[in-house]
C-alpha cells in the first residue's frame, strides 16, 4: 500500500500570531478550524498548494523549534511572494553545498520551515 506525503503538526502559542504568520506572511489558507468548545485552544489545517501544515495550541501537540523542509519547483517564486517589509522575517535565498537553494523563515513560535529546489 504506497504512503502518501506526511502532515506535520506545529505547535503554536497565539492564534493571532499563527494567523498572520502563517496566512498574511507565507499565504497559507485555512482548510478547517477545531475547538472542543468556545475559548478553549485551536487545531487547525492550512495549506498553500499541495503543502499543508496542521497548526495547534493544545498542550503536548508537536514540539516548539522543530523544523521542516517544503519542497518546492521555483523557491524563488515562492520568496517573491512574501512581503519584503514584514517586520519579523526578511529571509534571503541560500545556495547549499548539498545542491538545493533555499531559504527558511522561524514561526513566532520557533518552529523553522525550510522553503527548497532542487538545483
Amino acid at each position: 500500500m504506497p504512503l502518501q506525503a506526511p502532515i506535520p503538526i506545529l505547535r503554536i502559542f497565539d492564534e493571532a500570531r499563527a494567523r498572520d504568520f502563517y496566512l498574511d506572511y507565507l499565504g497559507f489558507s485555512v482548510v478547517f478550524e477545531h475547538r472542543f468548545e468556545p475559548n478553549t485552544p485551536i487545531y487547525m489545517g492550512i495549506s498553500r498548494g499541495t503543502c499543508v501544515i496542521h497548526l495547534s495550541e493544545h498542550n503536548g501537540d508537536g514540539t516548539p523549534g522543530s523544523r521542516i523542509r517544503i519542497p518546492v519547483k521555483d523557491v524563488m517564486a515562492v520568496h517573491e511572494t512574501l512581503d519584503p517589509h514584514y517586520r519579523y522575517a526578511r529571509p534571503g535565498l541560500q545556495d547549499q553545498p548539498y545542491g538545493t537553494r533555499e531559504f527558511s523563515v522561524t514561526d513566532p513560535f520557533g518552529n523553522t520551515l525550510i522553503f527548497s529546489q532542487d538545483v
